[in-house]
């Protein structure tokens, strides 16, 4: 196994270490692991087990990110190392980013960026998605291949729980593209009990994360009986349209039994509906509905002149975007075409 020794941390005081990777900010005793289990103190030296670890990786359409504001049609080479900093119990890769908690396994092949980025230019793709698990417990891998996937042309993309530390999207912002975050719900109650994590951090670092000129989608997975409360709902699209404004896409996706929550059914459409309702009464130009194609809510539309900019059926798409344009009326389109 490589190790490497871990980029953002502290030495403390009798070989103790604060890891400043994410906004649990672990202080790790000698021996062990912080939240994630896959960055460990040794000796006083804080070490990641992942680098150049991957355990999955997929030539994706971008839309299955969900991105629908990026290169809508392309394909997106995509990849994970074991691990994650969030501990939900509906989690949809368990079987990859629980295992080093679970188990005690890291699994994967050693596969360098340089060798990543090679694979994604000979399979035509046009960007690279750090995805499955949470890029941030990947850090120092994501960040060496998306420097050598920028020099190279290629788009960079988070698919993140939004929980890394500030100073991580600011070392990354240069050669991060765009990031699909989850906003999980909007109270600390849901955030603590379901996922071992907080809310705050992440509604701060959607704000920087548009700051520093990234692409932002947002994708919330609507859970009977946990976070579908109307009043909830109109409070996080109030947040998306005021905090970071009307253009920023709102992924609302259906939940259907995984993991450790099988103690309720599939979101029912009608919710789903009235959730894409909420974020258009809010003011959202970019409301869609996921796992639920029977719906008809994936297409883009010019948010000025209703125009079906991207239609979708499925992961195909075709965009009649003109420049970043409405081809009829010439307003811009948010994302990047």
């Amino acid at each position: 196994m490589r190790i490497m020794e871990t980029l953002f941390y502290e030495k403390l005081a009798n070989d103790v270490v604060k890891c400043n990777i994410c906004n649990h900010f672990c202080k790790i005793e000698k021996g062990k692991k912080g939240v994630c289990n896959v960055r460990e103190n040794r000796g006083g030296v804080l070490e990641t087990l992942v680098y150049p670890k991957i355990v999955a990786r997929s030539i994706d359409p971008v839309e299955k990110k969900p991105l629908f504001h990026v290169r809508p049609g392309t394909q997106s080479y995509s990849v994970a190392s074991v691990g994650c900093n969030f501990h939900c119990l509906f989690c949809q890769n368990s079987d990859i980013a629980q295992i080093p908690g679970s188990q005690g396994i890291i699994r994967g092949a050693d596969i360098p960026p340089e060798q990543i980025v090679s694979e994604a230019l000979r399979g035509e793709c046009e960007s690279i998605a750090y995805t499955y698990t949470e890029p941030t417990v990947y850090f120092e891998l994501a960040l060496e291949t998306a420097k050598i996937a920028h020099q190279n042309k290629l788009l960079n993309i988070f698919v993140t729980n939004g929980f890394m530390s500030s100073r991580v999207i600011k070392e990354i912002s240069p050669f991060l593209d765009a990031a699909n975050v989850d906003l999980k719900a909007f109270n600390e109650t849901f955030y603590r009990k379901y996922c071992g994590a907080r809310l705050e951090p992440v509604k701060e670092n959607l704000k920087l994360m548009k700051s520093l000129g990234i692409i932002v989608e947002i994708t919330t997975l609507i859970i009977p009986g946990l976070n579908d409360n109307p009043d909830e709902l109109e409070q996080l699209a109030g947040f998306i349209q005021k905090e970071l404004g009307p253009e920023t896409p709102w992924h609302i996706s259906r939940f259907h039994p995984c993991y450790e929550m099988t103690d309720r059914s599939s979101t029912p459409l009608k919710t789903l509906e009235n959730a894409w309702k909420i974020g258009k009464d809010a003011g959202l130009y970019h409301v869609y509905a996921g796992n639920a194609p029977e719906l008809g809510l994936e297409n883009t539309l010019c948010h000025s002149c209703g125009a079906i900019l991207v239609k979708r059926w499925g992961y195909n798409s075709d965009s009649i975007i003109d420049k970043g344009q409405c081809p009829d009326c010439k307003t811009d389109v948010y994302g990047i075409y």
